[in-house]
């Protein structure tokens, strides 16, 4: 009896033996399942998200939902308004859903967790570039939330803000030095305040910063999802069918 015959007898009219079955799962078990990254998508899919937190910045602004300068230390939580908040938490979310779903669409991925995987990759390659542009100085224009990525808005530095008022010359009279002496005790004051303060801003900013790179990270997963095309709930993937290859599958 030849090899075929042999090999034939063995598997037998109902398949192979059960011990050729257990091979054949651990060659498959052995292989990479490996996920391709479009990284074109992901960059285009990032600078979307940034884009999209500065505009979302500047609108803020505009409408007045975010404060610049010393009105926008957050110095105590409970004085933002209701609006700023909700205004903070959709422009965080939202931007990275753009970003996600855009990556997702170039990608052309038709499955839903590759495309969330490649929404979480959009946000890592954000992160980095909206942390240096923060310390270039940009942080007013994301505003809100994600201007607490920069260092230098804080305000645990020894420089201030204020102006420090200027020494009466020789000729100054008894009411200039003591308009003097009233400006220096009102800018003694502010600075010490400011001093003061600066740890709670720091919690407080560091807060809103990580508030809004978790939100940016949920949406930029579900923005993934959304592209996808699937269903969004998760046991669609129990009983969907493979979208790739249908031709192929057909031949």
């Amino acid at each position: 009896m030849d090899t075929r015959q042999l090999e034939s007898t063995r598997m037998g009219s109902v398949g192979p033996l059960p011990e050729m079955r257990h091979e054949g799962a651990e060659l498959s078990h052995e292989r990479w399942a490996h996920c391709h990254v479009n990284w074109t998508a992901i960059w285009v899919g990032a600078l979307a998200s940034i884009a999209a937190v500065i505009v979302f910045g500047l609108v803020g602004i505009a409408i007045g939902a975010h404060k610049v300068g010393v009105d926008g230390r957050m110095v105590d939580l409970h004085k933002i308004g209701i609006g700023t908040v909700i205004f903070s938490v959709c422009a965080a979310f939202f931007s990275f859903v753009i970003g996600g779903w855009v990556a997702g669409k170039i990608a052309g991925i038709l499955h839903s967790e590759p495309a969330m995987l490649h929404g979480a990759i959009v946000w890592l390659t954000s992160i980095p570039l909206l942390v240096v542009m923060a310390s270039l100085g940009a942080a007013t224009l994301l505003g809100g939330w994600s201007a607490g990525l920069a260092s230098t808005n804080y305000g645990t530095g020894s420089s201030t803000p204020f102006v420090r008022p200027e020494v009466p010359g020789p000729g100054a009279t008894s009411e200039d030095i003591a308009t003097y002496r009233d400006q220096q005790v009102d800018y003694n004051h502010k600075v010490a305040e400011w001093q003061a303060s600066a740890p709670k801003v720091a919690r407080n900013s560091a807060l809103g910063a990580v508030t809004a790179l978790l939100l940016g990270l949920i949406g930029s997963v579900i923005g993934g999802w959304m592209a996808s095309g699937e269903p969004m709930n998760f046991t669609h993937y129990l009983t969907r069918k493979p979208r790739y290859h249908v031709g192929e599958a057909a031949h």
